[in-house]
């Protein structure tokens, strides 16, 4: 295979109006203004990019629950301990607002030693002070509920940074915890995430849990295009032959100020010595000089001359691991560009971590984690004078398939990045089923017991009045109330989550070659139907099973599950391609082509990606609208005219991200009538 690499990449241009940054008169930016506007409910939900000031927008909600909604304690929960220094001392009274923000020291537990479990005697002693803030570990709080109760926790707020490590899943402690207390309903919880979905495919939380949060939403392109300093985001994929480690200096260019990720010992792409591995990136950058004795950064000389300073986060002895997290961390070096070069990691330096400075975030190894990539894009979209250009660069060795099959694949992750750029869920299909006519019952067509369906029994075609694809299915049961139809309309990718997602079902469909199919589809999926939806009669129960079971056929997702004799794939390094078909499984239907040209060359390929600019970012976000959107096309049409005169009133269309709901309904009746437009053109 040649040894010329490619490099497809996206490159999305901004504003740069400066005003994500530009405080208000209580020294709240545009986000912190949007959820501090939200501060009387119960249950908020934030979900905003880093960098756009969560930690601080929660300091404002959390001070006026104290002292004016009668909360009596704040409790602040983070997955790990570096990320509490977000919350400490601010003097926000400086800036405008009516009072400071302080943590007594002996209650930023992140700080604290010992272990988590000991540290949850320390939240009992909170309890009971007449200190009002605490901040803690996710692994301490959890820790703490399993002690003392929730009963303990009683009119106190809960606000649980990074929520997507939340999970509705049972198993997921702090998920199942948080559940009991919205069921209690006498706490108020304020949930912080900068990417409101889970590389697991896990839903974050359960529809009906869903409904009690109002949400606060603020996208990338609202904060990287209202920026001072920053203008452009490139994103890139790069293939290497042979060893990363060889080829690394090819991505990484030792003037800009970069992240390295190094890959995961089980991970294919992993020489299994992580140490050896820093060690020659060491080597490629230059001379190695010593360890500096404050920092204990690594020193290195590059062939022009230039001293690097390298934190070096892999390191196994942890007295020399701490010295260097602390260095970075060091609150008086926080505006020092020179202070750092370049980072080394392993595990850390992910979510939460504050390095403004960084230019490049360089990532060796396929992620199957898409919260994880958005997260560690998050690592260098930041803020900082000077810094007009930076980048995501994912490494990864070079795929065994071929090159249309890599070029989709491509394509298909750039679009759930951009739509993650966007802070919309990777979006999961909807579906507009209806009986086949003069259909008497489901012994006459679909067979909603083991999956299977026939043409003559199932018809595909446009419907023009509503501009959806609608699917008629001889024997389809409908729902009867209007509950039913809109968990039939609304809610059937949650139903068909439990059930993929069902251990019982994943067992039986796996590892029992001897179960019928129907056993899963009639008896486990019914079980999970009525334990979700109690109150629906039986009919409805059963309306809603028949559509989630041809949601299933239609989509393949329980594939593994109904197929448990399928044969494995093939072995290779197809892990790109199959993990973009895991996480990305709702972008494949966006009809959006980031992909410019492919030129052959020897045994490899380059895969160029067109620019992402302003306009086209935009345009990925009508179409995402418009796949979400329902409204018949009248109603799209009158607004689509409301539109028209907007745009004449004020020299611009409505905006989709407007916080004014009629302007964004009227940009919904835009992208839908687009959304109508381009499905008729691809017949």
């Amino acid at each position: 295979m040649s040894n010329e690499k490619s490099v497809p990449s996206v490159s999305v241009t901004y504003a740069q109006n400066g005003n994500s940054t530009k405080p208000n008169e209580l020294g709240m930016r545009v986000m912190q203004e949007r959820a501090y506007e939200k501060r009387g409910e119960q249950f908020l939900l934030i979900k905003s990019p880093p960098a756009s000031g969560k930690s601080r927008a929660l300091m404002f909600i959390a001070l006026d629950k104290l002292h004016n909604q009668g909360v009596r304690k704040a409790i602040i929960t983070v997955p790990e301990k570096s990320i509490g220094s977000s919350f400490a001392d601010e003097p926000l009274s400086q800036f405008g607002f009516w009072t400071d923000w302080t943590v007594e020291p002996k209650w930023n537990l992140c700080n604290a030693p010992g272990s988590d479990g000991g540290k949850a005697e320390a939240v009992g002693t909170f309890l009971k002070s007449e200190d009002r803030i605490l901040v803690c570990p996710h692994a301490t709080f959890r820790n703490a509920v399993e002690k003392f109760g929730i009963e303990a926790f009683d009119n106190c707020l809960i606000a649980i940074d990074e929520f997507h490590h939340v999970s509705a899943n049972p198993d997921n402690r702090l998920g199942a915890q948080l559940a009991e207390l919205l069921a209690r309903n006498q706490v108020h919880v304020v949930a912080m995430t900068g990417s409101y979905f889970r590389g697991d495919a896990e839903p974050v939380l359960m529809p009906s849990d869903e409904e009690k949060f109002k949400s606060v939403t603020y996208t990338y392109y609202e904060q990287l295009n209202g920026y001072k300093y920053l203008k452009t985001l490139d994103i890139g994929y790069y293939f290497y032959a042979n060893a990363y480690s060889d080829d690394i200096l090819k991505v990484l260019n030792p003037d800009e100020k970069t992240i390295i990720h190094i890959p995961s010992v089980n991970s294919r792409e992993s020489t299994k010595d992580k140490v050896r591995e820093v060690e020659h990136i060491i080597e490629e950058l230059g001379e190695w000089q010593g360890t500096d004795p404050v920092t204990g950064f690594q020193l290195v000389k590059t062939p022009s001359g230039r001293i690097l300073k390298i934190a070096d986060l892999v390191d196994d002895d942890a007295s020399k691991r701490d010295r260097v997290s602390a260095a970075l961390k060091d609150p008086s070096h926080k505006n020092n560009r020179d202070h750092v070069d370049i980072i080394i990691a392993l595990g850390m330096a992910k979510e939460g971590f504050d390095w403004i400075w960084c230019e490049h975030a360089l990532t060796v190894g396929y992620r199957s984690s898409l919260t994880e990539i958005v997260q560690i894009i998050g690592r260098a979209t930041r803020d900082a004078p000077g810094k007009s250009r930076a980048r995501f660069t994912n490494l990864i060795a070079e795929p065994d398939a071929s090159e249309a099959t890599v070029a989709e694949a491509v394509n298909d992750m750039l679009k759930a990045i951009a739509a993650s750029l966007l802070m919309e869920q990777v979006l999961a299909p909807r579906f507009n089923f209806t009986p086949k006519a003069k259909a008497t019952g489901p012994q006459d067509g679909f067979d909603y017991g083991d999956g299977g369906y026939q043409e003559d029994k199932c018809n595909v075609g446009f419907n023009a009045d509503t501009g959806e694809f609608q699917i008629e299915i001889k024997g389809l049961a409908q729902p009867q109330s209007k509950e039913a139809e809109r968990i039939c309309q609304e809610d059937l990718n949650e139903v068909i989550a439990a059930f993929v997602q069902d251990r019982p079902s994943i067992e039986r469909g796996l590892f029992d070659h001897e179960m019928v199919p129907q056993e899963l589809t009639q008896v486990r999926l019914g079980k999970i139907i009525k334990e979700k939806y109690p109150s629906l009669t039986e009919e409805d129960q059963e309306a809603v099973r028949q559509h989630a079971v041809a949601a299933l056929n239609l989509t393949q997702q329980a594939k593994a599950v109904l197929n448990p004799n399928e044969e494995a794939p093939q072995s290779g390094n197809t892990a790109l391609i199959d993990g973009v078909r895991k996480i990305a499984l709702s972008v494949l239907e966006l009809d959006i082509d980031l992909i410019d040209s492919i030129n052959p060359f020897g045994e490899a390929y380059k895969i160029l990606a067109k620019e992402m600019n302003e306009e086209r970012l935009r345009q990925v976000e009508a179409i995402i609208t418009g796949k979400k959107v329902q409204m018949t096309t009248e109603e799209a049409r009158d607004l689509a005219r409301r539109a028209l005169k907007f745009k004449a009133e004020r020299g611009r269309l409505p905006s989709l991200t407007s916080p004014d709901p009629w302007e964004r309904r009227m940009a919904e009746g835009v992208a839908f009538l687009a959304r109508m437009k381009a499905e008729a053109a691809n017949g």
